[in-house]
């Protein structure tokens, strides 16, 4: 079985690609630490297998929602990133979310229909 990790930004905050790049680390982060904590086999061997990272777009808020409520429907690992608002953003803007790591096919039925970061 193979293992990753989806991360989710917003397309609509039009951030600056250093702090594009800092949410979604921040997810990243966040998601694997909770991957952790409770699903330690799949954080394991997501580990071994180097760690695969796929991070795609979202056109908004409510999509970012609607991939927590699926991913938590699944129970897959995930992290929701609110800015602490001391640059660009406003404080409290939900801007990423962290998806696993986790069993491909279970992240592919959250993740499979969006298109890669640009």
């Amino acid at each position: 079985m193979e293992y990753k990790q989806v991360i989710a930004v917003r397309l609509d905050l039009k951030m600056s690609r250093g702090k594009t790049c800092s949410q979604v680390a921040h997810a990243s982060l966040g998601s694997a630490e909770i991957a952790m904590e409770r699903k330690q086999e799949w954080y394991k061997a997501w580990k071994r297998e180097g760690q695969k990272k796929v991070v795609v777009e979202v056109k908004g808020e409510k999509e970012l929602f609607q991939l927590l409520e699926s991913s938590r429907g699944l129970d897959l690992p995930c992290y929701l990133v609110e800015d602490a608002g001391l640059t660009e953003l406003e404080p409290g803007t939900t801007t990423s979310i962290g998806i696993g790591p986790a069993p491909n096919d279970l992240i592919d039925k959250v993740t499979g229909h969006l298109r890669l970061l640009k």
